[in-house]
């Protein structure tokens, strides 16, 4: 595999600039192994796991990849903000559990005050000699000042398209994108990574030339047996087209995802959750439907976050050919690009 060289991939010794999302109780240790594997960088997302099943994850992608106690395991793991706010006040705090396995990478998303916890791992590192990598998900201009300030070493610009949650009010990538390099290109700061609606290596491609250190894909990760989700969600991934998701708060309201900061949303695929909110029932019915659903194995109520570009993949495939796939089409396209000089 020819590598890409970027900033991103020399900083994180790895051979194509593709991170898999940190998707909580999604992406599993076998998924985030292969993608390392594979050459990109994978990771894990903590959601509400404890930090004995996190550290139990982390040690199984080590004896995986094969990586000796002590070496750094070249992974990323997200940490959701409004959840560490419940959890690093219960009796079982996870980001400090989670250091000391010492992935290569942590993750910060969607916190009214994620500062705190990049302080944290300022000071971890300080104490420790370490070099964890930190990256912060940033969905407008202001939020990337914000990170830049806290000196994290890259930021997530993730557009509006992405699937799972973000930014209500998030700009298309490729505005949001451009906006941000042209602040950050000319003055230094972090490096940047771009999110949001990534299924292709054309899309790689163009990212890349457009500026970005690296690219996040979830959606196209789900398309893999590693993927957590069910055969039904799966299926129903495969039958997307382009118009098949939505960005909206239903899904968390029935499922009572509740404590997301505010100004922020979540894309999945619709179904009759959103049937039932546009039909204008209450809350309170939306839920009894949503439950009854569950109990009775009706599939027409999953929550299955995906991203807009759910409708540019129709098979499954194991994560690793995935990468590479996509690895290659996006070299092939860059050696294209530079005959338009000619």
């Amino acid at each position: 595999m020819l590598p890409i060289k970027t900033p991103l991939t020399t900083r994180l010794n790895i051979t194509t600039p593709i991170i898999s999302a940190p998707m909580a109780e999604v992406a599993t240790p076998e998924l985030a192994a292969a993608v390392t594997a594979a050459g990109g960088l994978g990771s894990i997302g903590a959601g509400y796991l404890s930090a004995q099943v996190l550290k139990e994850q982390i040690q199984k992608i080590r004896t995986s990849l094969n990586i000796p106690t002590g070496e750094p395991v070249p992974i990323a793991v997200g940490f959701l903000g409004w959840i560490l706010d419940r959890t690093e006040t219960s009796d079982d705090p996870r980001l400090l559990a989670v250091l000391d396995e010492i992935p290569l990478a942590v993750w910060f998303a969607f916190g009214v005050d994620l500062d705190k916890y990049v302080d944290q791992v300022h000071a971890y590192n300080t104490r420790t000699g370490r070099k964890t990598f930190i990256f912060v998900i940033v969905n407008s201009v202001e939020d990337a000042r914000r990170a830049a300030l806290k000196r994290v070493d890259a930021m997530v610009v993730q557009g509006h398209e992405a699937g799972g949650h973000g930014g209500a009010d998030a700009p298309p990538l490729f505005v949001l994108l451009p906006a941000i390099l042209r602040e950050f290109q000319t003055n230094g700061g972090p490096l940047v990574v771009a999110a949001g609606g990534i299924s292709t290596g054309v899309q790689i491609a163009s990212l890349l030339t457009m500026g970005a250190d690296g690219v996040v894909l979830g959606t196209r990760f789900l398309f893999t047996p590693e993927c957590e989700y069910s055969p039904a969600k799966k299926q129903a991934l495969i039958n997307a087209d382009l118009k098949a998701t939505v960005r909206t708060m239903a899904f968390d309201e029935v499922a009572r995802l509740n404590g997301w900061p505010p100004n922020c949303n979540g894309r999945a695929i619709s179904n009759k959750i959103m049937d039932d909110h546009k039909a204008g029932l209450s809350i309170e019915e939306r839920i009894e439907k949503y439950d009854e659903s569950a109990r009775n194995g009706d599939d027409s109520r999953l929550i299955i976050w995906a991203g807009v570009g759910a409708g540019l993949t129709n098979e499954i495939k194991g994560a690793a050919d995935v990468l590479r796939g996509l690895h290659e089409e996006a070299v092939e396209h860059l050696q294209r690009a530079t005959k338009l000089l000619a």
